[in-house]
């Protein structure tokens, strides 16, 4: 099962202190709206995800139909595909995406058995 590119999604208290922070670990920023509150930052190919009030946990987070640098790799599984096989594994999901929707940005979350939160979110 091949769920896209993984990255680590961080709750912050403090966008602009937390990317001055990551900007001299290396990093710079690949995408994201700080007036929205989110930036994706990168550094090689580890990327991160900095999000200030859109959650509570820290995120491990997979991106379907894309790669490191945000651009749209084919083939690849479809967010309701992934849904639809660990539904059917017998995987409890904690949000899900509109199976009717065909295709199309989409996300679902799940836990994993130590409460860590897991996103699946599809931007294509």
């Amino acid at each position: 099962m091949d769920l896209g590119i993984f990255s680590i999604s961080l709750s912050v208290k403090d966008l602009g202190a937390s990317r001055a922070f990551y900007e001299k670990l290396g990093f710079s920023v690949l995408g994201g709206d700080a007036t929205q509150n989110w930036l994706i930052l990168k550094n090689g190919a580890t990327v991160i995800g900095l999000f200030q009030g859109m959650f509570e946990k820290n995120m491990l987070t997979f991106n379907p139909g894309w790669d490191a640098a945000a651009q749209n790799v084919d083939p690849y599984t479809d967010v309701r595909q992934l849904q639809a096989r660990l539904k059917a594994a017998g995987v409890a999901l904690d949000s899900e995406v509109d199976p009717a929707a065909e295709s199309g940005p989409g996300f679902f979350t799940l836990t994993d058995p130590d409460g860590n939160p897991i996103l699946v979110d599809q931007h294509r």
